[in-house]
């Protein structure tokens, strides 16, 4: 099938007394605000285009039929299919979520403290019987414990409705609340709700309270963002004792807080918003602790801020700047401050008690290792729980006791089909980049994998937005590594893997470091007889697919394949568009092409579609969501139009758009495997091992 290219929407481009076509391919409907919200309302040629499209794609891995159903009955036989996380305490109840044999969704619960019956809050897959995707943006009991609150999304698009629930009468309470972002919080009094609201154009505008028993069409507006650029966000601290209302882009932040106990006040600023001041905002000992990161302290500083409105010089340092080390992020206690640090890509966790500032570090042994804190709901307790996995170790759950520095296991992640670490390697690499950085990577493989130049590598890259990857438990792809694969992960910046230099490094005017970092770790596998040219399966998704398209455009002749899952590849024409849901906060990230041409030329100089030219091209496999608000679907699409008409090579180029789902695909845990499959089946193929 040939592909459309004449646009529908011929406009042109004015910048700084130049003119430029228009970028939009036709598949870039005027509706698609309303598209989001039903998928019906598509443009029947634009439909008919796409599922032509999943139907060559379709075709063309038909061979791979019998691979990809091996593929998800051995991923499918790696989850506990009936399991259960560790209940969290609070008051005379436990919470939880568990999983029901064969349950693609999630179910809420929760028991005595002690012990006994369980009783069922809520079960998502009934809430997605009637639309067959249900993605849970968040669930929360009301502090008296007769309520639950939760956000469902039912498209994909992100615009989430809430619901009250009441646990006794198992009645909906009020009129579910519609466009709301999927963050709320509880008043003290279990009366109100302090929830996000989502303009035209798809971004949380404003906070909203709702008083239960009334109607919500009446719910006060207790903060307004005027600044298209800013994201909001609202919660209550760790302590219960505020409800917090974040308002930021990538670079500057402003936080406000409300009483929980007196829910009716007006926030009260914390700290203004000051540009390239960054504000995070976290509760102990009954004090305020603010991170900041701005300036040459990027990696962060605490605050210890008494009360709000203190003025910013009268703020006493609790914690000073350390160039390199990371503050990833803080947990507040009633008599301890925990803190997540990160040094050169690897995590540590580290204990402060606030009488009288003694701190330690919680140690581990492994050579790449993930963690995370898992937060509480009861601020009075000497107990912490965090979980820790590695590539070899599937994800464990402990709890520490802060003041003995005694740890037990809670839950250790089965994997039904069995596993032994033993048979894997984990090694932490480190390639040298264009410009002399030290760039780290991750790998996992079999001990028996013959490290020669002869296997394959898959290669995953993501790099943007200061997101660090974890190096931890994946138990999909073992089924790549126990075919001979070496999984690799490349830490490049854009990221905060070595703190927020690295982060600074890949971005804006310095985003085509991300770029050549990936083909440093590329390189690199090769020299040291890992793998060799054309035997590296790319992978990345969204801001890690403009990664794929870039290094696919870069340096084709290194690369077996390339998938690109949701990738954001129409760079500069995305950014030139004011409308669309993350173009003003994203801004800060890529550069403003509207404003300067400085931006706008070096954006066309790597952005993926722009750069597309008339040579060979590796097998690409690339995957989106109609419903797709962050990366809409019309992106991938033009992408793919180009490449088939410029690319001189024979290899295979599909494209596949989830006609159902967004950003994150099919919600269910077990449909969404079947994307996974073909994801690794293309990869599999490519590098002869079908």
């Amino acid at each position: 099938m040939s592909s459309p290219r004449a646009d529908r929407r011929p406009t042109t481009f004015e910048h700084h007394g130049r003119t430029r076509e228009d970028a939009y391919h036709w598949l870039r409907v005027d509706n698609w605000q309303e598209v989001l919200k039903d998928p019906s309302k598509l443009d029947p040629e634009v439909r008919a285009y796409l599922e032509a499209e999943n139907e060559h794609a379709e075709t063309v891995l038909g061979p791979l039929k019998d691979l990809r159903q091996s593929l998800v009955s051995e991923m499918r036989g790696r989850i506990k299919e009936k399991d259960s996380s560790v209940p969290a305490p609070d008051g005379p109840h436990a919470y939880y979520v568990r999983y029901d044999e064969g349950g693609e969704y999630p179910l809420i619960c929760r028991q005595p403290r002690e012990g006994g019956d369980e009783e069922l809050l809520l079960d998502v897959n009934t809430l997605a019987e009637a639309t067959g995707y249900c993605q849970l943006g968040g669930a929360g009991h009301s502090p008296d414990h007769r309520l639950l609150a939760y956000c469902c999304d039912v498209k994909g698009s992100e615009f989430h409705e809430l619901t009250v629930l009441d646990l006794e009468t198992r009645e909906v309470i009020d009129t579910p609340i519609s466009n709301t972002g999927g963050g709320f919080a509880w008043s003290s009094d279990s009366q109100h709700l302090f929830y996000t609201v989502l303009d035209d154009n798809h971004r949380p505008r404003w906070i909203k309270r709702h008083r239960l028993g009334t109607d919500p069409a009446d719910d006060p507006v207790v903060f307004e963002e005027k600044d298209p650029g800013f994201f909001l966000g609202v919660g209550l601290g760790d302590e219960h004792r505020h409800v917090i209302i974040h308002a930021g882009d990538h670079v500057t932040s402003e936080v406000h807080v409300i009483p929980a106990d007196k829910p009716e006040e007006a926030p009260a600023c914390i700290a203004e918003r000051e540009v390239g001041v960054q504000l995070e905002l976290t509760e102990a000992g009954g004090m305020l602790y603010l991170l900041v990161r701005e300036g040459d302290q990027k990696d962060g500083v605490v605050y210890l801020c008494p009360e709000p409105g203190t003025p910013r010089a009268d703020w006493p340092r609790f914690l000073e700047h350390r160039d390199g080390v990371l503050l990833g992020g803080l947990l507040g206690f009633k008599d301890y401050l925990v803190r997540l640090e990160v040094v050169d890509a690897l995590p540590r966790v580290i204990v402060h008690r606030i009488s009288d500032a003694d701190e330690h570090a919680i140690a581990f042994d492994e050579e790449a290792y993930a963690l995370g804190l898992v937060g509480g709901n009861e601020p009075d307790t000497t107990t912490l729980r965090f979980s820790y996995s590695s590539p070899t170790t599937p994800r464990r759950t402990f709890d520490y006791d802060m003041e003995s520095r005694d740890r037990e296991l809670k839950k250790e992640q089965e994997i039904p089909s069995g596993h032994d670490p033993d048979e894997y390697r984990t090694e932490r690499l480190v390639a040298k980049g264009h410009d002399g950085a030290e760039v780290p990577i991750t790998l996992l493989y079999r001990k028996d994998t013959p490290l020669d130049g002869s296997a394959p590598v898959l290669l995953y890259g993501y790099g943007a937005y200061g997101i660090s990857q974890s190096a931890g438990f994946s138990t999909a792809c073992l089924s790549l590594v126990d075919r001979g694969f070496i999984h690799a992960m490349a830490h490049t910046r854009g990221g905060k893997d070595r703190g927020y230099r690295w982060y600074d490094d890949g971005k804006m005017m310095q985003k085509k470091n991300t770029f050549l970092d990936y083909i440093s770790c590329a390189e690199h596998l090769i020299e040291k007889g890992y793998t060799s040219k054309g035997r590296i399966c790319a992978r990345g998704g969204s801001a890690g697919g403009m990664l794929m398209g870039a290094i696919a455009n870069m340096r084709p002749e290194l690369f077996a394949s390339v998938a690109a899952i949701v990738p954001f590849v129409d760079v500069l024409t995305t950014m030139c568009d004011d409308e669309l849901p993350l173009t003003p906060p994203e801004w800060p990230e890529w550069g403003n092409p509207l404003e300067s041409e400085e931006a706008y030329e070096y954006i066309q100089s790597y952005s993926p579609y722009d750069q597309v030219s008339a040579q060979d091209y590796p097998n690409m496999l690339v995957m989106a969501g109609l419903t797709d608000p962050r990366v809409t679907y019309w992106e991938p699409a033009k992408w793919v139009a180009k490449l088939r008409e410029l690319k001189t090579d024979d290899n295979l180029l599909l494209l596949r758009t989830e006609m159902g789902a967004g950003h994150g695909g099919k919600s269910g845990r077990f449909e969404h495997l079947e994307e996974v499959a073909i994801d690794y089946a293309f990869a599999i193929k490519a590098a002869g091992k079908a």
